[in-house]
């Protein structure tokens, strides 16, 4: 069994925006897609499309967030554990970049078409 402390919201919502914080404090990339998600959201809230149509293109910024940070935590561990070049440690940094390209593919595929779809 885990040595483990028992639940409790109000820490574990402090450990996340304290890792929040660390991720804006600490990572360009993070930052300029958090700004990019920031300068849409009133162009989401005033375009005429449908309410399923606004949350697709909501989803998919959070999307490209999430996956920011997932690849931020990626790289860090890696660094944890070596500093020096290994070919394991550059595999896995990569295939966090990819998360990334991944769910920004994904963000400009859905936001083309809902945008095709209604303002032509």
């Amino acid at each position: 069994m885990r040595n483990q402390p028992k639940y409790n919201f109000i820490k574990n919502t402090t450990y996340a925006l304290k890792g929040l914080k660390d991720i804006i404090q600490h990572e360009s990339s993070f930052k300029i897609e958090l700004i990019i998600c920031i300068a849409l959201i009133p162009f989401i809230l005033f375009v005429e499309i449908s309410l399923v149509e606004k949350l697709l293109l909501v989803m998919t910024m959070m999307g490209v967030l999430i996956a920011e940070t997932i690849n931020s935590a990626i790289e860090r561990v890696v660094d944890l554990v070596t500093l020096e070049h290994h070919d394991m440690a550059g595999r896995a940094k990569d295939v966090g970049s990819t998360i990334v390209f991944l769910s920004i593919s994904l963000s400009v595929v859905v936001w083309g078409f809902i945008l095709l779809d209604n303002l032509l």
